[in-house]
C-alpha cells in the first residue's frame, strides 16, 4: 500500500512539458471557438409545437441571454450571422449567451409541411417562447427581432414583461394589415412570385432596382429553398397578424431601441411605433445607407448602437466605443403632423471623444448614422 502511494505521489508531482501544456491550451481554445461559431442545435418541445433553436455560449451566465427572432424569408443564420459574427460584436458575444430561435419549419433544410397543415399564428408563435427560456433555464432575455421576428418578440414582451430586460426591434410594424394592404397583397400574389413578394418586404426599392449583391444572394437562396412551402405559410401568418394596439398606457415596460433603414419599406411603420412608446425608455435609430436589412448591410453601425443600448441597461460599462462615438450625429425626434408628414429636425453634433455614454433616456432620440 505504501509503495503504491509513493508511486502515485511521484506521478502527480511530475510537471507537464511546456509544449504539451501550450498544445492542450490551444486545443481547448480552438474547441471553444468552434463551439461558439457553430452553436449547439436543440429541438425544443413547446405546448404549440417544436422549435429549432441554436445556443451560443453557456447556460450558466448570470446575465440575461440575447434572444433573437428572424424575419420572413430568412432563418436565424441568414438573418443574424453577419451581425453576431462581426468582429466588433465579439466583445458582446463573449459576455452574453445567444439564443437564436427559428420560426416553425424555417430552419435551413427543414422538411416541408404537408398540404393542409395549419401553421401557427403570430400570437401562437409568441406563446412558444416561454418554453425556450424554461428549456435553457434563463429567467430574463434581451430580445433582438427583425420584421416578423420583431412583431413576435413584441407580442411575447407584452405578455411576459418580467422576462424581457430590453428590446431591439428592427423594421417593426405593430399594425394589422388594412383592407387596402390586403387588396394590394392579393394583387401582388397574382402578379409576383412568392420570392419577389418577400424580397419587396425585406429590401428597399432602391436595393431591388439596383439588384444589389445581397438581393441577388437572397433571391437565389429563397428560390432554391427546400422548405419554400413553409416559408409561404410563415409569410401568410405574418400578413394575418393582429394590431398590437400599443399606446402610452399599454406599452413595453423595458428599454426599447427601434431600428430602421432610411429607405426601408417599414420606415413609416417604425416611426408610427416610436410615437406610441414611452419616450423616456425608447431610442429611435434611423440608419443612412442601410437599406431594408441594416443588420446585413451595416453591421458595424448597428453593433456600436447595440453597445450603447447594452451600456444604458447597466451592462458592459467599460466597453470600448469605436465608430459611432467618433463619427455620429444625433437629432431630436422629428415631430409629426396628423397626416404623418415629418417636419425638419434640429441636428446636434456630438463631440469626437470616444467612450461616451449613450444619450439620456429622458427623451427619444433619432440617430442618423
Amino acid at each position: 500500500m505504501t509503495t503504491e502511494m509513493q508511486e502515485i505521489a511521484i506521478t502527480e508531482e511530475k510537471p507537464l512539458l511546456t509544449g504539451q501544456a501550450d498544445a492542450a491550451k490551444d486545443a481547448v481554445e480552438l474547441a471553444a471557438r468552434i463551439l461558439l461559431d457553430q452553436g449547439q442545435e436543440h429541438t425544443v418541445e413547446t405546448p404549440h409545437g417544436v422549435l429549432h433553436v441554436t445556443l451560443h455560449g453557456s447556460r450558466t451566465s448570470r446575465r440575461p441571454a440575447i434572444l433573437t427572432f428572424h424575419d420572413v424569408g430568412l432563418d436565424s443564420k441568414s438573418c443574424f450571422d453577419p451581425l453576431f459574427k462581426f468582429e466588433e460584436m465579439q466583445e458582446i458575444v463573449k459576455n452574453f449567451t445567444l439564443i437564436h430561435i427559428n420560426a416553425p419549419g424555417q430552419e435551413e433544410g427543414a422538411p416541408a409541411y404537408p398540404p393542409g397543415y395549419q401553421y401557427p399564428s403570430m400570437e401562437t408563435i409568441a406563446e412558444m417562447i416561454p418554453a425556450v427560456l424554461q428549456f435553457f433555464n434563463f429567467r430574463t432575455v434581451i430580445g433582438v427581432g427583425v420584421g416578423a421576428g420583431a412583431y413576435v418578440l413584441s407580442k411575447f414582451t407584452l405578455a411576459n414583461p418580467d422576462a424581457v430586460e430590453g428590446l431591439v426591434l428592427v423594421n417593426i410594424d405593430t399594425d394589422a394589415r388594412g383592407w387596402l394592404d390586403w387588396a394590394a397583397q392579393k394583387l401582388s400574389s397574382v402578379t409576383s412570385s412568392l420570392t419577389e413578394q418577400i424580397l419587396c418586404h425585406l429590401f428597399s426599392q432602391e436595393e431591388l432596382s439596383s439588384n444589389t449583391d445581397v438581393v441577388q444572394f437572397h433571391r437565389e437562396r429563397i428560390n432554391k429553398a427546400s422548405n419554400l412551402v413553409n416559408i409561404e405559410l410563415f409569410w401568410k401568418s405574418y400578413n394575418g397578424r393582429r394590431d398590437l394596439s400599443l399606446d402610452r398606457n399599454y406599452t413595453f415596460k423595458c428599454p426599447v431601441m427601434l431600428v430602421v433603414g432610411d429607405q426601408a419599406p417599414y420606415e413609416e411603420a417604425a416611426v408610427e411605433c416610436n410615437s406610441k412608446l414611452d419616450p423616456t425608455t425608447t431610442s429611435f435609430l434611423k440608419m443612412a445607407d442601410a437599406g431594408g436589412l441594416p443588420q446585413l448591410t451595416q453591421p458595424a453601425k448597428l453593433t456600436e448602437a447595440f453597445k450603447y443600448f447594452i451600456q444604458g441597461m447597466g451592462y458592459m460599462a467599460s466597453s470600448c466605443m469605436t465608430r459611432l462615438s467618433r463619427s455620429r450625429t444625433t437629432s431630436l425626434s422629428s415631430s409629426y403632423s396628423m397626416d404623418g408628414s415629418r417636419s425638419r429636425s434640429r441636428t446636434l453634433s456630438q463631440g469626437s471623444q470616444g467612450g461616451q455614454m449613450p444619450p439620456s433616456p429622458s427623451q427619444t432620440m433619432e440617430v442618423s448614422c
